[in-house]
């Protein structure tokens, strides 16, 4: 295996540049010149033949490989799809509507909670307060806050399912 890295460095010394120009000169396309090279040598890596020739040796088996990809890419399904614009189109705007029915959604579900875990899943979701500073705010135990936490998240989440929230 070192030998053939070190064959496949030869060969890309000797034939990258000037396959890449004739990549260039064939596609317009520096990138696409590059993705040319890059896939003739991963050929040339996997043939046993070309790497155990001397790499001046080659060099019509390189330039050929690097037609028939630029060839090959022409006539692809996806190049014939594909649409180039000067321009790009409008980006689409997101809609607000499915935010604004989320939002009422959570609202009404939140307003199915009891008090005290109401005020804690608010504190801890929409204020961004930690544990600790809604047990100072509240007056009451951090673990208290836990457990309200807790059981106010899967009541609300039953509460959304119920009105069809699934995700």
């Amino acid at each position: 295996m070192p030998d053939d890295a070190a064959r496949l460095g030869a060969l890309y010394d000797a034939h990258a540049a000037s396959v890449r120009r004739y990549a260039v000169h064939l596609t317009g396309d520096s990138a696409a010149a590059d993705d040319v090279v890059q896939e003739t040598l991963l050929r040339a890596w996997r043939t046993p033949r070309i790497l155990a020739e001397d790499p001046a040796a080659t060099r019509s088996w390189m330039y050929t490989v690097a037609r028939h990809l630029v060839v090959d890419e022409a006539r692809s399904a996806r190049r014939r799809r594909e649409i180039t614009m000067a321009e790009t189109p409008e980006t689409a705007v997101q809609d607000a509507a499915d935010a604004v029915l989320d939002a009422m959604l959570i609202e009404e579900a939140l307003a199915g909670l009891s008090r005290a875990h109401r005020d804690v899943v608010v504190r801890a979701y929409y204020l961004g307060s930690s544990i600790a500073e809604i047990a100072e705010e509240l007056a009451v135990a951090e673990g208290t806050v836990k457990s309200r936490l807790h059981y106010g998240l899967r009541a609300l989440r039953l509460a959304l399912q119920e009105k069809g929230v699934t995700r």
